[in-house]
Parts: structure tokens; C-alpha cells; sequence
């Protein structure tokens, strides 16, 4: 089994405290502790979505005087993506991104976070409805079967479309396509006559040259180019914002419970700093690239009409939150769980 063969090779976690490890005061002095050495599994590459993580990795080292060290390993090196909560969970690696829509059945509360048409004014607001949600007793206790910690969510912009052949001009000229489409923006996508698949962002590519799928859903613009659908497409949505879908970082339990006080301390500082690096890398990519698609002219930009954005979102929003209220409502406290989306979104 791979995972067998991973905890192997990553042996035990090193993670033993001495006694005495002192606390650095907070002007900016080293933060003093023993030597801890960290794995955090990713895929892809290095890109805004990962920006977060590149920041408190960054930071721990220089905090710590090279002390503390978390490794980021991209391009699935430890792991796959939809299997990095399983290395979690072994022990494999200290620390691990996940997207919840990839495996839904293996954190299901944090799958409101994944339904189409919430109502995000911005990024604080996305991550208030994360943070929300993340520190709800049922997402943590979902967690703890994994022996998982949220650290942070790696915030993802709103989704749109890209794809090959002729562009759509109306929601109803996606009837009949096949959609990269996850969590709740799959079951948007039904109701519009399309059929959603759910695959990793790094099969996307195979998928839409093989055209194996007709459209690719991902955060607008910085995945298209990540990925490199871009270079194979026809076409883009612009004002669809379909939704997005919620990816923490996580630890593993046994190794953030032997980290000493002061290291768990500087962590839980390092997040505004985080949050900041990516909202920043989304903002400064999305004008490069816009500007790029608009002088390359390969790409269509698209524009649905909101009258017919308004009509979607009124069949593929509300009625999609209380069916996945209804649908798990024995298994955990959904409708609570929506509320609390909802009120964090609208900054109450």
C-alpha cells in the first residue's frame, strides 16, 4: 500500500520536546525551541492558491532561527491529492491541503462551504464563513477521525468556465456539456441540463484536450493559467461566479500536539500574515492575466447576461442549500452549519 510505503520512508515523526524550551518575548526576538523538521504535501506547483503556506513556512524558519521548518513538497511527491488526508492520518507527513469536495463523504460539514451561489461580498468575508465553519464542533470532530487539525483555509476565488469549441452565449448553451464541476456547483450543473464530473485540477488538462469533459470549472483566473487550460481553450466565463470549494491545510494531531507552546503560538500569528500573502498573489494575477488574454485575443471572454445569471441562481442556489440541508440533516446539524455560513458571509 502506498501509504504503508510513505510512513516507511518519512519514519517517525521527530517531534520530541525538551524540557525548559524557552519563549522569545514578542519584539521580534527569535522565538526559542528544539529543532522541528515538517512535510507539507501539496500538488501542482508553487501559485497563488499555495502563497499562504509559502509565507508561514518562510516565517517559522526565520522566527525560529531555522528551528522550526515546514517543507512544502508540491507536485504530489508524498502523496496524491485525494489522498493526502489518508496520509494525514497515518502519520505519513505533519501537515497536508485537501480539498473537501474531493472526498465528501470523509468530512461532511465542511461541504457547505462548497455549495453554489453563496453570497460572498470578498475575500474577508470568505474567510469569515470558513473560519466559521472550521471551528464548528462537527467539522472538528469529522477531522479528528483523520487525526487532523485545521490549520487555515487556502481561500480559492469564485469559479467560472473555460473550455474548447464554440462559446457559450446563455446559461442555456450549457445544456448537454460535460462540466468540471465540484461539490455543490455539480449539482448547479445538473439543473441546467449539463453533466458535471469531478476529477483533481491536475487531471484537467488531459481531460479538456482529450475532450473528455467540454468545460473546466476553477477559480477565476490564476487556475487556468496554473494548469495550463488556457493554452488549450477557446473561450472563458467572466461574471458567472458559480461558487467555490474549500481546501484547509491541516495537521496531523500527534505531531501539532508535541510542538511547544510557543511554536503553536506563532503559528496561529502567522495567519493574518498568510491570508494577506494570498489574497495579494490573486489580485496582482488576475489583472496580469486578463490583461494577457485581452492583447493575446485567442481567448473569448464571455459574459452571460444577468437576467439569466439571476434565473440560475434562483434554481442553483437556495433550493441547492436546503436540499443539502435535507439530505444531511440526520447525519449532522446542517441547517446550523448553513446558518453560520450565511451570518459569516454577511458579516454578522
Amino acid at each position: 500500500m502506498k501509504f504503508c510505503t510513505m510512513m516507511l520512508a518519512a519514519g517517525a515523526l521527530a517531534l520530541a520536546i525538551p524540557a525548559g524550551a524557552s519563549v522569545a518575548s514578542a519584539d521580534g526576538h527569535i522565538v526559542k525551541g528544539p529543532k522541528v523538521s515538517w512535510k507539507l504535501s501539496l500538488w501542482g506547483k508553487r501559485r497563488a492558491f499555495t502563497e499562504g503556506m509559502e509565507y508561514v513556512s518562510e516565517q517559522v524558519a526565520k522566527k525560529t532561527g531555522g528551528n522550526f521548518k515546514i517543507r512544502l513538497f508540491y507536485g504530489g511527491q508524498l502523496s496524491k491529492s485525494k489522498e493526502n488526508l489518508d496520509g494525514i492520518s497515518l502519520g505519513a507527513f505533519e501537515a497536508a491541503t485537501f480539498c473537501a469536495a474531493y472526498h465528501p463523504g470523509k468530512n461532511a460539514p465542511l461541504n457547505v462551504l462548497d455549495l453554489p451561489f453563496l453570497p460572498v461580498k470578498d475575500f474577508k468575508a470568505q474567510r469569515a464563513m470558513h473560519d466559521a465553519v472550521y471551528a464548528h464542533p462537527a467539522s472538528q470532530a469529522a477531522l479528528a477521525k483523520w487525526k487532523a487539525k485545521i490549520y487555515m483555509s487556502n481561500i480559492l476565488p469564485q469559479y467560472e468556465y473555460m473550455g474548447k469549441g464554440k462559446a457559450p452565449q446563455s446559461v442555456a448553451d450549457f445544456k448537454g456539456k460535460t462540466l468540471r464541476a465540484l461539490g455543490g456547483m455539480g449539482q448547479a450543473a445538473l439543473l441546467i441540463g449539463a453533466t458535471p464530473s469531478t476529477m483533481p485540477a491536475s487531471e484537467t488538462y488531459t481531460a479538456l484536450q482529450r475532450g473528455t469533459v467540454d468545460a473546466i470549472g476553477f477559480p477565476y483566473t490564476y487556475t487556468f493559467v496554473s494548469y495550463k487550460t488556457e493554452e488549450i481553450s477557446d473561450w472563458v466565463t467572466t461574471n458567472m461566479k458559480l461558487g467555490s470549494v474549500n481546501c484547509p491545510t491541516v495537521f496531523n494531531t500527534d505531531a501539532y500536539n508535541a510542538l511547544p507552546i510557543q511554536y503553536k503560538d506563532m503559528l496561529e500569528s502567522l495567519k493574518d500574515g498568510a491570508y494577506a500573502a494570498i489574497e495579494t498573489a490573486y489580485e496582482t494575477q488576475d489583472v496580469a492575466n486578463v490583461a494577457r488574454w485581452k492583447k493575446e485575443g485567442k481567448l473569448q471572454m464571455v459574459e452571460i447576461p444577468e437576467p439569466q445569471m439571476a434565473e440560475f441562481r434562483a434554481i442553483a442556489g437556495k433550493p441547492v442549500w436546503d436540499k443539502w440541508v435535507e439530505d444531511n440533516k440526520d447525519k449532522m446539524p446542517a441547517q446550523e452549519l448553513l446558518d453560520i455560513t450565511l451570518k459569516a458571509g454577511a458579516g454578522n
